[in-house]
């Protein structure tokens, strides 16, 4: 999404965070010096030469992307945002300040994030979705709420996927009902908080298996295996559980789906198919409230030994 272009940043007064298309009008053994519009030479704003990405010559217009150098003066790079405003991507958080966060969206310097438009705290290192915008100063910025981006840039997945199919994607919103993920192919999922089975984070990569094709053409989906594997998976966790509770639980079908979900991170429902996957076993019983373990008997022969 490169763009040498810049009628896709529209003009504005020169100030750092913002791209300009401007004019080379004298050559330096620095770089060259570019036409800021005022008249006055001494305004003029270095392009230094680590700071080209091509060779360019007196008279030539080119677009770049303005910052303060460490003295506090206006000036210039060829390295402009990848993206344009109003277009999303994922963005890897440089640094904080006081005030925010700053992107990497492919410029010189990094694009500055305000607390008020981030979801939670990213950390430094990790890759988010974002957008490219101007704030109220006319500076270029970056936003983590892109839901109606998303919706612009998503597919339908109607005819294109099946129930048990599986999509990667990445969390770009997470709500008290669940998750949103963008998958590669472009279509939104909706991930219910009953359907995780580890701490999420905004902008981590996820593998997850389709239970349910919306008409609106979105997606739900899972991060638990399918019922058969999950009951195993359930009903070992809730023994092992057990074992290190000294064989007992204050847990049972009484138990309120909050609290089960809390102590456990399944659902109401798979917890009461894990405990009558075990009572039918014999490996437990379910006494004032409590889950308890049926310890083993020894057999015949160990207690004749004995």
């Amino acid at each position: 999404m490169m763009t040498k272009s810049s009628e896709h940043f529209p003009k504005k007064r020169l100030q750092a965070s913002t791209v300009a298309r401007l004019k080379v009008v004298r050559l330096s053994e620095m770089g060259v010096f570019l036409d800021a519009g005022t008249q006055n030479t001494n305004d003029d704003i270095l392009l230094h030469k680590l700071q080209q990405t091509h060779p360019v010559q007196v008279g030539d217009e080119i677009d770049v992307f303005l910052y303060k150098d460490p003295k506090g003066r206006l000036t210039a790079s060829m390295r402009v945002p990848k993206l344009r405003e109003g277009q999303i991507a994922r963005m890897r958080v440089i640094n904080f300040s006081s005030d925010g966060a700053f992107l990497d969206a492919g410029a010189e310097r990094g694009i500055f994030m305000p607390f008020s438009e981030m979801y939670g705290r990213p950390q430094v290192g990790e890759l988010i979705w974002a957008k490219l915008y101007t704030d109220k100063s006319g500076r270029l910025a970056v936003t983590m709420k892109v839901e109606d981006s998303m919706r612009r840039a998503s597919k339908s997945a109607q005819g294109l996927l099946k129930k048990g199919d599986f999509v990667t994607g990445w969390l770009y919103n997470i709500t008290e009902q669940g998750a949103f993920i963008f998958t590669t192919e472009r279509f939104i999922a909706h991930l219910p908080k009953e359907e995780v089975t580890n701490k999420l984070r905004l902008g981590m990569e996820l593998k997850a298996r389709v239970t349910f094709i919306r008409p609106d053409g979105r997606i739900n989906v899972s991060l638990r295996p399918v019922k058969e594997k999950a009951l195993e998976e359930d009903a070992q966790m809730l023994l092992a559980e057990l074992q290190k509770g000294n064989g007992r639980l204050p847990y049972s079908d009484d138990t309120p789906p909050g609290k089960v979900k809390a102590r456990f991170n399944i659902s109401k429902g798979a917890f009461k198919r894990a405990i009558g996957h075990l009572l039918k076993q014999g490996l437990v019983c379910e006494k004032d409230g409590w889950l308890v373990l049926i310890e083993k008997k020894k057999d015949t022969a160990d207690s004749a030994a004995n």
